[in-house]
């Protein structure tokens, strides 16, 4: 059993609420603790895991949020820079699965965010507790 923790940008709570509802029962379906922290956008999701996993508290982490583009290039900065800085993290040896999904809108976020159709919240923490396994595996 490990301790997880989801870090979600709670920006557009109904889908949140989704993406959450998957990971957490993927994680508590193999066993794990779950916490979650809540930040305000994708940027700040990063940042907080970063913290956390100075901490120790945790073995594993899980980035939800969803980013819908809009008029401007706004989108672009926030899904690309939110993306690069998960990896930044993920490749210095924190296992993080990824589920800050970047859709075009609302409806394309709602399937890929409902755990009865495309449920990438679980998708998210299954490679969350991928990732801890090889990190376990190698150590």
């Amino acid at each position: 059993m490990a301790r997880f923790l989801i870090v979600e940008a709670r920006f557009y709570a109904h889908l949140n609420d989704m993406l959450i509802a998957g990971a957490r029962g993927a994680l508590e379906e193999a066993g794990h603790e779950v916490e979650v922290l809540t930040v305000p956008g994708a940027l700040e999701v990063p940042g907080a895991i970063a913290a956390a996993a100075e901490s120790g508290r945790y073995e594993g982490f899980v980035a939800l949020g969803v980013v819908i583009r809009g008029e401007t290039y706004h989108f672009e900065i926030v899904a690309g820079e939110s993306a690069r800085a998960v990896m930044a993290l993920t490749m210095d040896g924190i296992p993080i699965g990824n589920g800050i999904l970047t859709t075009e809108n609302e409806a394309q976020a709602i399937v890929r965010a409902d755990p009865a159709q495309g449920n990438k919240g679980a998708g998210a923490a299954v490679a969350a507790m991928t990732l801890l396994d090889i990190q376990q595996r190698f150590a």
